[in-house]
């Protein structure tokens, strides 16, 4: 049943999204709590790890994995782009456990620090996706 949901869900999310992609998704398709379930679940980070992600208490991280829990537009977009993002690093990777595992290594591109590091933020998320595209197309890792 989980590994429905997620599948569900990454297929309606390309690894990739422009702007226009991202506004189309969220006045179009609903990011709900299968959206932040999916993301809590694919990643297997803790919850305190996600909420700081999205910049939320754990309380409030978790409220939004139940089904009746109206999410934010701003958490929406977020979790929207970490979902395409986790999609695309399993892409370069071939698992999850070894994107995590480059997601939280210090790295030169990001002036000696993790991956991870950035992830509170959109332009953090959006500048970890063109790393991997740049790795993507032969760049270094």
């Amino acid at each position: 049943m989980i590994r429905q949901q997620h599948n569900k869900v990454f297929k309606t999310i390309p690894n990739s999204m422009n702007d226009a992609d991202i506004l189309l998704y969220l006045q179009g398709d609903a990011v709900n709590w299968e959206h932040v379930q999916t993301l809590k679940e694919s990643t297997q980070f803790k919850d305190e790890v996600l909420s700081g992600w999205l910049n939320v208490s754990v309380k409030t991280f978790r409220s939004y994995k139940k089904p009746d829990q109206e999410i934010n537009i701003n958490i929406k977009e977020h979790v929207l782009l970490l979902l395409s993002l986790v999609q695309h690093g399993k892409k370069i990777f071939l698992s999850m456990e070894k994107f995590g595992e480059w997601l939280n290594a210090e790295n030169f591109y990001f002036n000696k620090k993790a991956p991870i590091d950035y992830l509170r933020t959109i332009t953090g998320i959006r500048f970890i996706d063109d790393r991997l595209t740049a790795m993507e197309y032969g760049d270094n890792v």
